[in-house]
Protein backbone atom coordinates (compact mmCIF):
# COMPACT_ATOMS: atom_id res chain seq x y z
CA UNK A 1 0.00 0.00 0.00
CA UNK A 2 1.35 3.24 -1.33
CA UNK A 3 1.44 5.90 2.49
CA UNK A 4 0.62 9.56 1.29
CA UNK A 5 2.32 10.47 4.57
CA UNK A 6 5.54 9.13 3.89
CA UNK A 7 8.82 11.57 3.88
CA UNK A 8 11.45 10.60 2.21
CA UNK A 9 12.37 6.85 0.93
CA UNK A 10 10.87 3.71 2.03
CA UNK A 11 10.75 0.35 1.27
CA UNK A 12 8.49 -2.48 1.41
CA UNK A 13 8.68 -5.82 1.51
CA UNK A 14 11.80 -5.94 -1.49
CA UNK A 15 13.28 -9.04 -3.11
CA UNK A 16 15.69 -9.11 -5.68
CA UNK A 17 17.54 -11.56 -7.88
CA UNK A 18 21.42 -11.39 -8.84
CA UNK A 19 21.18 -13.57 -12.00
CA UNK A 20 19.69 -17.07 -11.07
CA UNK A 21 20.43 -16.52 -7.07
CA UNK A 22 17.84 -14.59 -4.87
CA UNK A 23 19.96 -12.38 -2.89
CA UNK A 24 17.46 -10.91 -0.45
CA UNK A 25 13.30 -10.84 -0.10
CA UNK A 26 11.04 -9.08 2.27
CA UNK A 27 12.99 -6.40 3.06
CA UNK A 28 12.12 -3.17 5.00
CA UNK A 29 13.08 0.15 6.17
CA UNK A 30 12.82 3.40 5.99
CA UNK A 31 15.20 6.53 5.66
CA UNK A 32 13.78 10.42 6.03
CA UNK A 33 15.64 13.40 5.72
CA UNK A 34 18.96 14.11 6.36
CA UNK A 35 18.78 10.68 7.34
CA UNK A 36 21.53 7.92 7.11
CA UNK A 37 21.32 4.27 6.95
CA UNK A 38 24.72 2.06 6.61
CA UNK A 39 24.24 -1.10 4.48
CA UNK A 40 26.45 -3.76 6.14
CA UNK A 41 26.83 -7.72 5.64
CA UNK A 42 29.82 -9.65 3.91
CA UNK A 43 30.62 -10.22 0.15
CA UNK A 44 27.76 -11.56 -1.65
CA UNK A 45 24.92 -10.74 0.48
CA UNK A 46 23.23 -8.37 -1.46
CA UNK A 47 24.55 -4.78 -0.37
CA UNK A 48 25.58 -3.71 -4.21
CA UNK A 49 22.51 -5.27 -5.74
CA UNK A 50 20.04 -3.29 -3.16
CA UNK A 51 21.81 0.27 -4.01
CA UNK A 52 21.64 -0.40 -7.99
CA UNK A 53 17.48 -1.45 -7.28
CA UNK A 54 17.86 1.22 -5.34
CA UNK A 55 19.14 3.64 -7.89
CA UNK A 56 16.74 2.22 -10.74
CA UNK A 57 19.37 0.41 -12.05
CA UNK A 58 18.39 -2.87 -11.18
CA UNK A 59 15.53 -5.51 -11.49
CA UNK A 60 13.23 -5.32 -8.24
CA UNK A 61 11.59 -8.23 -8.22
CA UNK A 62 8.67 -7.94 -5.19
CA UNK A 63 7.87 -5.19 -3.00
CA UNK A 64 7.52 -1.50 -3.90
CA UNK A 65 9.89 1.37 -3.59
CA UNK A 66 8.11 4.96 -2.16
CA UNK A 67 10.03 8.07 -2.34
CA UNK A 68 7.20 11.20 -0.39
CA UNK A 69 4.54 8.64 -0.34
CA UNK A 70 4.55 7.33 -4.20
CA UNK A 71 6.03 4.80 -6.14
CA UNK A 72 9.70 5.68 -6.96
CA UNK A 73 10.10 3.74 -9.99
CA UNK A 74 7.01 4.28 -11.90
CA UNK A 75 9.17 7.38 -13.91
CA UNK A 76 12.41 5.81 -14.11
CA UNK A 77 14.07 9.64 -15.45
CA UNK A 78 12.40 10.99 -12.12
CA UNK A 79 14.01 8.83 -10.20
CA UNK A 80 17.43 9.58 -11.73
CA UNK A 81 17.13 12.88 -11.36
CA UNK A 82 16.67 12.64 -7.58
CA UNK A 83 19.36 10.03 -7.22
CA UNK A 84 23.55 10.46 -7.03
CA UNK A 85 24.42 7.19 -7.71
CA UNK A 86 28.35 6.33 -6.55
CA UNK A 87 29.37 2.61 -7.60
CA UNK A 88 32.28 0.54 -6.81
CA UNK A 89 33.99 1.40 -9.36
CA UNK A 90 35.15 4.58 -10.56
CA UNK A 91 33.59 6.45 -13.46
CA UNK A 92 36.80 8.49 -14.54
CA UNK A 93 37.63 8.69 -17.98
CA UNK A 94 41.38 7.85 -18.03
CA UNK A 95 42.18 9.75 -21.26
CA UNK A 96 40.64 13.58 -19.15
CA UNK A 97 42.19 15.41 -16.88
CA UNK A 98 40.75 15.72 -13.14
CA UNK A 99 39.33 19.11 -14.00
CA UNK A 100 37.80 17.89 -17.24
CA UNK A 101 36.20 15.00 -15.93
CA UNK A 102 34.44 16.74 -13.60
CA UNK A 103 33.31 20.01 -16.35
CA UNK A 104 30.92 17.59 -18.04
CA UNK A 105 28.90 17.04 -15.88
CA UNK A 106 29.32 20.41 -14.20
CA UNK A 107 28.05 21.63 -17.53
CA UNK A 108 25.24 19.89 -17.74
CA UNK A 109 24.35 21.37 -14.17
CA UNK A 110 25.34 24.91 -14.98
CA UNK A 111 27.90 24.75 -12.45
CA UNK A 112 31.66 25.90 -11.70
CA UNK A 113 34.14 23.51 -10.02
CA UNK A 114 36.01 25.14 -7.95
CA UNK A 115 33.75 23.85 -4.84
CA UNK A 116 33.98 20.37 -6.44
CA UNK A 117 37.90 20.24 -6.98
CA UNK A 118 38.45 21.39 -3.09
CA UNK A 119 35.72 19.09 -1.54
CA UNK A 120 38.11 16.56 -1.86
CA UNK A 121 41.45 18.51 -2.56
CA UNK A 122 42.12 17.65 -5.70
CA UNK A 123 42.75 21.39 -6.59
CA UNK A 124 46.15 21.00 -7.33
CA UNK A 125 45.59 17.73 -9.15
CA UNK A 126 43.48 19.32 -11.64
CA UNK A 127 45.04 20.00 -14.63
CA UNK A 128 46.93 15.88 -13.93
CA UNK A 129 45.43 13.35 -16.54
CA UNK A 130 43.42 11.00 -15.06
CA UNK A 131 45.28 7.87 -16.00
CA UNK A 132 48.06 9.26 -13.65
CA UNK A 133 46.05 9.55 -10.45
CA UNK A 134 46.12 7.06 -7.64
CA UNK A 135 43.53 4.69 -6.60
CA UNK A 136 42.96 6.63 -3.99
CA UNK A 137 43.27 10.15 -6.38
CA UNK A 138 40.51 8.28 -8.43
CA UNK A 139 38.47 7.49 -6.07
CA UNK A 140 38.71 11.24 -4.80
CA UNK A 141 38.09 12.20 -8.02
CA UNK A 142 34.70 10.02 -8.34
CA UNK A 143 33.32 11.64 -4.78
CA UNK A 144 33.82 15.36 -5.84
CA UNK A 145 31.44 14.56 -8.12
CA UNK A 146 28.67 14.81 -5.37
CA UNK A 147 29.87 18.07 -4.51
CA UNK A 148 28.01 19.21 -7.93
CA UNK A 149 24.52 17.54 -7.22
CA UNK A 150 20.95 18.77 -5.86
CA UNK A 151 19.95 15.05 -5.74
CA UNK A 152 18.74 14.37 -2.60
CA UNK A 153 19.18 10.84 -2.55
CA UNK A 154 22.94 9.84 -2.42
CA UNK A 155 23.53 6.16 -2.87
CA UNK A 156 27.21 5.02 -2.46
CA UNK A 157 29.38 1.66 -2.30
CA UNK A 158 32.41 1.10 -0.38
CA UNK A 159 33.09 5.12 -0.99
CA UNK A 160 35.98 5.36 1.17
CA UNK A 161 37.95 2.24 -0.54
CA UNK A 162 41.32 3.83 -0.91
CA UNK A 163 41.23 6.57 1.01
CA UNK A 164 43.73 8.01 3.37
CA UNK A 165 42.57 9.37 6.44
CA UNK A 166 42.65 12.90 5.32
CA UNK A 167 40.08 12.49 2.48
CA UNK A 168 38.03 10.44 4.56
CA UNK A 169 37.44 13.68 6.58
CA UNK A 170 37.00 15.63 3.67
CA UNK A 171 34.44 13.12 2.49
CA UNK A 172 32.65 13.26 6.11
CA UNK A 173 32.47 17.11 5.64
CA UNK A 174 29.99 16.35 2.50
CA UNK A 175 28.53 14.17 3.59
CA UNK A 176 27.35 16.19 7.03
CA UNK A 177 26.88 19.46 4.62
CA UNK A 178 24.30 17.18 2.47
CA UNK A 179 22.23 15.81 5.35
CA UNK A 180 21.98 19.50 6.84
CA UNK A 181 20.10 20.35 3.77
CA UNK A 182 18.19 17.87 4.50
CA UNK A 183 19.59 14.94 1.85
CA UNK A 184 19.31 11.26 2.45
CA UNK A 185 22.87 9.03 2.57
CA UNK A 186 22.31 4.93 1.75
CA UNK A 187 26.41 3.47 1.74
CA UNK A 188 27.31 0.06 1.26
CA UNK A 189 30.67 -0.11 3.65
CA UNK A 190 32.62 -2.96 5.35
CA UNK A 191 34.36 -0.24 7.50
CA UNK A 192 33.17 2.78 9.85
CA UNK A 193 32.00 6.00 7.58
CA UNK A 194 32.20 9.73 8.95
CA UNK A 195 28.76 9.64 9.50
CA UNK A 196 27.12 10.56 13.04
CA UNK A 197 23.33 9.29 13.83
CA UNK A 198 23.49 6.53 11.81
CA UNK A 199 21.40 3.25 11.15
CA UNK A 200 22.44 0.12 10.23
CA UNK A 201 20.96 -2.64 8.04
CA UNK A 202 22.57 -5.86 7.75
CA UNK A 203 22.02 -7.95 4.92
CA UNK A 204 22.54 -11.66 4.34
Amino acid sequence: MVDGNTVGLRAQDLAAFRGERLVFRDLSFAVGPGGALVLAGPNGSGKSTLLRVLAGLGRLEAGILLWNGTDALVDLADHAARVAYIGHQDAVKPGLTVAENLGFYARLLGRGIGDALSALGLTELAELPARMLSAGQKRRLALSSLALTDAPLWLLDEPTLGLDTAAIARFGTLLAAHRARGGIVIAATHVPLPLGDVAELRLG
